[in-house]
């Protein structure tokens, strides 16, 4: 997902301060914008995918080994490897191989196009 593409501009609201008029796109979203945005949402719509979000986020390096993530959230290491490859395929984390582990780093323009949606 490229930031450029799916970035929501704030429209102004005579009748109405800025602070109180939800984020809207400024033109129609295209089909291709559409799907990817379907995706990003659908990754970050589990309880899960948003805890291991918030975990990579949260670490003092920018990233999480997935042999980190799972006994915090007490799922076998397939799971949580099933979970991190949704995010992904969604544009969300990036994944590095190191020797027999993978490390995952959050994907900024990602998490960006996504918070720009929600004011």
């Amino acid at each position: 997902m490229q930031q450029d593409e799916l970035s929501p501009t704030r429209q102004a609201d005579p009748n109405h301060g800025d602070d109180c008029h939800p984020a809207l796109m400024a033109e129609p979203l295209s089909r291709s914008q559409a799907e990817q945005l379907a995706v990003a949402l659908k990754a970050v719509a589990d309880p899960t995918r948003l805890q291991l979000l918030s975990m990579i986020s949260a670490s003092e390096s920018g990233e999480a080994c997935v042999c980190d993530l799972t006994a915090p959230l007490g799922l076998t290491q397939p799971t949580v490897s099933h979970h991190l490859k949704i995010l992904v395929d969604a544009g969300l984390l990036v994944r590095d191989k190191r020797g027999k582990w993978s490390w995952y780093a959050i994907v900024p323009e990602g998490l960006e196009a996504l918070r720009r949606l929600i004011p």
